[in-house]
């Protein structure tokens, strides 16, 4: 029988395997940030493990609030900074140089296919489209990582995704995943990787293919992933470059992580995405969606851009693409968050960032503050925020606020009109 990529992982990474159904895999990249690392940083230095596996494959990066906004913030910032210049972690990413962990460190040519990548948070299983296995862990296990450079696993089994088609103009790869999500509800990927296949995701360029992977984990899969084809080459090849004597010889090498033609797969669910139109979400879970066109007319208080989802270079373009030439809708409060300093200078190149601000929106330096009702952005009770971020939870964004999980197209047009509206509505 042949294998899945996530069964070629873990085959290529066993340590041992102690208990049945049971895998310890050597890890390639423990990834940290300053919210989750603190509290295992803390536990290893009180049980005199204050040490790392390996400091060229642990980064750590400042991003959930950043700057701190409080002394607590502040304190938990110090402690994963402290830990970095003790253990000599060269790849530490404090304020300036920082982003949001699951933009920057693929913008930084850290993950590779056929890597095994962990972290202290959910969305670690954006990095599977690179062909990784990627996966948020608890505490415990992120010290472990830390200090031994292993994980323990229960081997998923992986549902395939064939998305067939072609998608409509003002369809991104936001509405893609929320459709998906919508169709198998939160709990449908519960201990699987989505393998994300099709036409549709051959064409997808590496940023929203990390969009697709991003929100795997909200149908409740344990990591999303894509096969590496020349869209990754292309993407990481000023990393690799001195690896391959060609893009043809790294094509070859990670084609070889692609699925055997008789993998076994838990289910394989077919797509045609070509009459899918923009979506959101409507109630607290991210499988409550609706059309767009269904929501028109739904007012809104804030609309945030940004994340580790939609913040990215390809994003602000799409959203400065709507909003050229418009003013925000008076009482609604824009708010734009480049996930990188790469991507900011980017946007400010390209006269991005000018739009956004003759828009009428507020552009803040990367940070995930808005996303999880931190810092930058959070909501009051009653507050309504049209979103491209991943999680829409009763409270995710301040305290009885509502979110609405869009791309950032649609964001870009809600800004204008003030209410839910269709992109397409204002492109020229």
């Amino acid at each position: 029988m042949g294998k899945t990529i996530a069964q070629k992982i873990f085959e290529s990474h066993l340590v041992d395997s102690p208990f049945e159904g049971t895998s310890i895999l050597r890890l390639d990249r423990v990834f940290c940030h300053e919210i989750t690392t603190p509290i295992a940083i803390t536990d290893l230095a009180d049980r005199n493990r204050d040490r790392v596996f390996d400091s060229t494959k642990i980064k750590a990066v400042i991003d959930h609030v950043t700057p701190a906004k409080d002394s607590k913030c502040a304190m938990q910032e110090k402690i994963l900074r402290s830990w970095a210049k003790r253990n000599g972690i060269k790849d530490f990413f404090d304020i300036g140089a920082n982003g949001v962990c699951h933009a920057l460190f693929p913008e930084k040519g850290f993950v590779r296919p056929g890597f095994t990548v962990v972290m202290g948070d959910s969305h670690t299983c954006t990095h599977g489209a690179f062909g990784a296995f990627a996966a948020g862990v608890g505490t415990t296990d992120l010290e472990v990582g830390i200090l031994k450079g292993v994980c323990s696993f229960r081997e998923p089994k992986t549902l395939k995704f064939v998305l067939n088609g072609t998608l409509r103009e003002g369809v991104y790869a936001k509405d893609v995943i929320l459709f998906l999500i919508g169709q198998i509800g939160v709990n449908g990927a519960t201990n699987c990787v989505i393998e994300f296949t099709g036409p549709v995701v051959d064409r997808m360029s590496m940023e929203e293919r990390m969009t697709l992977c991003n929100m795997a984990v909200e149908a409740g899969a344990t990591s999303g992933i894509c096969l590496p084809d020349m869209t990754t080459v292309e993407y990481l090849w000023p990393f690799i470059k001195d690896e391959f004597a060609s893009k043809e010889d790294a094509l070859r090498e990670y084609r070889t992580w692609a699925d055997d033609e008789d993998a076994d797969y838990e289910k394989v669910s077919e797509f045609d995405l070509s009459g899918l139109e923009p979506v959101c979400t409507v109630g607290y879970k991210p499988d409550q969606i609706k059309n767009v066109s269904e929501m028109k007319g739904t007012k809104v208080d804030q609309v945030y851009i940004g994340s580790c989802t939609n913040g990215r270079i390809s994003d602000l373009r799409v959203a400065a693409a709507v909003l050229k030439g418009h003013r925000i809708a008076d009482g609604v409060r824009g708010i734009v968050s480049p996930a990188t300093p790469l991507v900011y200078r980017t946007a400010l190149e390209e006269g991005l960032i000018a739009i956004f601000m003759d828009a009428g929106f507020c552009v803040t330096n990367p940070t995930c503050g808005a996303c999880l009702g931190m810092s930058n952005g959070v909501l009051a009770e009653g507050e309504v925020c049209a979103s491209t971020t991943n999680r829409n939870f009763n409270g995710r964004m301040g305290k009885g606020g509502m979110v609405h999980l869009m791309s950032p197209a649609t964001a870009a047009a809600t800004a204008i009109a003030g209410t839910i509206e269709n992109s397409c509505f204002f492109k020229g």
